[in-house]
């Protein structure tokens, strides 16, 4: 059994989250998903869903797997050292780390990805990777793996991303029966990716 930190914070972007904890909360991975946030009480999506923490950041950072979602929001949780700290202190211990959308932003801004390749939501992508100038950011990629971490674009990207890591975690074939049991058709190309023309990156 696998433990998951799942954070929230208010204004998480939904299918950021919800997407690839569909495809993490599979029985077959026998992973133990925990939303953890700053402070206890209901934590709100940009859609109004409510999340209630399992854990707060003051209780634990050693989880096998980190789930970060993006969201604009994200870019105002980057201010507190603390949640940066945080997001340090579980990368150390876990096996894989995944960020989708801007909270790929928020993971570059804690120094983790300096020196490491990664991608970000390709509509805010100039706007945003200025705030973490060590991250080698790729403009064209739906996801990208660079060691344990795997950093994704845009919203629906993160599902497969999550699929990726999967696939590197346990067997492709095991993440093929996920998407599958999903109807979902995975992307497996990380470098598909036509938002980034689209978005006039390349």
């Amino acid at each position: 059994m696998r433990t998951l930190a799942a954070l929230v914070f208010p204004g998480f972007q939904t299918l950021d989250f919800f997407g690839p904890i569909e495809m993490l909360g599979d029985p077959a991975y026998e992973i133990d998903i925990i939303t953890v946030a700053k402070a206890p009480g209901p934590v709100a999506s940009r859609h109004g869903q409510q999340i209630i923490p399992d854990n707060l950041l003051s209780s634990q950072t050693s989880y096998d797997l980190l789930l970060i979602p993006g969201g604009d929001s994200a870019l105002i949780e980057a201010k507190d050292e603390t949640l940066l700290q945080w997001i340090r202190d579980v990368s150390d211990h876990a096996e894989r780390v995944m960020a989708v959308c801007t909270g790929t932003i928020l993971l570059g801004m804690t120094g983790l990805l300096d020196g490491r390749r990664a991608t970000t939501n390709k509509l805010d992508f100039n706007e945003t990777v200025h705030l973490a100038p060590g991250v080698d950011w790729v403009k064209q990629a739906r996801w990208v793996q660079d060691g344990k971490f795997f950093t994704s674009s845009g919203v629906s990207a993160g599902i497969d991303m999550t699929l990726a890591t999967l696939a590197d975690l346990y067997k492709p074939e095991m993440a093929q029966e996920t998407a599958t049991g999903s109807e979902y058709c995975w992307n497996q190309d990380p470098t598909n990716d036509p938002f980034a023309r689209s978005a006039g990156l390349i």
